[in-house]
């Protein structure tokens, strides 16, 4: 059987925009709780600055507390040298950096270019191989942006080339407004394994127009084998109002199975951490699955 790996994104992509502050020991649990559901990957928290995400404030409490299984990985994002050597002390062994494909958004996210911001993850990069600990690559805005429209597929692959160049060991391709549809994402998944191995691609695809499981459907048939998601589809869109954004991984998973794909994630459990979390936060899951499965 045919194995896809999940990249469980709630902890830290689903969470960072929440607005009230959420106890240290209630991240410490989620994030435990997925990786006993069978996520092989789980996405701890980020190590960036208070006053942009105060709700990854807790961050090195958070990874330092978190009792680690064998063989899940607890990757952290780590958007500068300095996040990365606060994320080295805590015990990180996988970091992450967030780069883009759209010039607009690469300044108004992260305050430089796309060349900047290269040069920017080069040194932490260097320094991550020198301590054995992975670096994953994220890049943002492949289908489309907020400020410029659409993106062509040859600067998504131009990014991810430079970012594999230097040592990222994956790179996770994000629909970061969720407006990509199935030939598109089919278009720019073949435009970035001509730059990048496609084993060594990912999918990172949000739900605002309803396309993200068909966009993993069309990335799974062009050969991509790992997709992020996130627990009861925790993280809206920002660029959207009243949007969905990550996908669930409840639906996810649900649609792997059916197709006869191994993931290792136990489904009913993992339906059962998303209720826990919204019920702790306070709404309803935004997974379909989750609303439709019998307890």
């Amino acid at each position: 059987m045919k194995k896809v790996r999940i990249v469980e994104v709630g902890p830290r992509d689903g969470l960072q925009n929440e607005p009230g502050e959420l106890p240290t020991a209630v991240k410490v649990e989620l994030i435990e709780r997925l990786a006993s559901a069978g996520l092989p990957a789980v996405e701890a928290t980020a190590f960036v600055s208070p006053k942009w995400v105060p709700q990854m404030a807790d961050h090195t409490e958070v990874l330092e507390r978190v009792r680690r299984r064998p063989g899940v990985s607890y990757p952290v994002l780590t958007p500068n040298l300095k996040g990365f050597e606060a994320a080295r002390t805590a015990g990180a062994t996988e970091v992450a950096v967030f780069g883009a494909a759209s010039e607009a958004f690469s300044k108004k996210n992260i305050n430089c270019s796309i060349s900047e911001s290269l040069e920017r993850f080069r040194p932490l990069v260097l320094e991550a191989g020198k301590s054995g600990i992975k670096v994953r690559g994220y890049v943002s805005c492949v289908l489309g942006c907020p400020y410029e429209g659409e993106v062509a597929p040859g600067r998504v692959a131009d990014v991810a080339g430079a970012l594999y160049d230097m040592g990222c060991y994956e790179i996770s391709l994000g629909d970061t407004i969720g407006v990509g549809t199935p030939g598109k994402a089919r278009a720019m998944i073949e435009a970035c394994a001509r730059r990048v191995p496609l084993e060594r691609l990912a999918g990172h695809y949000h739900d605002t127009y309803g396309q993200a499981l068909a966009n993993i459907y069309a990335s799974l048939e062009a050969g991509v084998t790992t997709f992020d998601a996130s627990v009861a589809g925790l993280g809206g869109c920002p660029y959207a109002a009243g949007a969905s954004g990550n996908v669930a991984t409840e639906d996810v998973v649900y649609m792997l199975h059916g197709l006869d794909l191994e993931t290792g994630v136990d489904l009913k459990r993992l339906v059962g951490i998303g209720r826990w979390i919204c019920a702790v936060l306070g709404r309803e899951p935004a997974s379909k699955v989750n609303k439709a499965f019998k307890a």
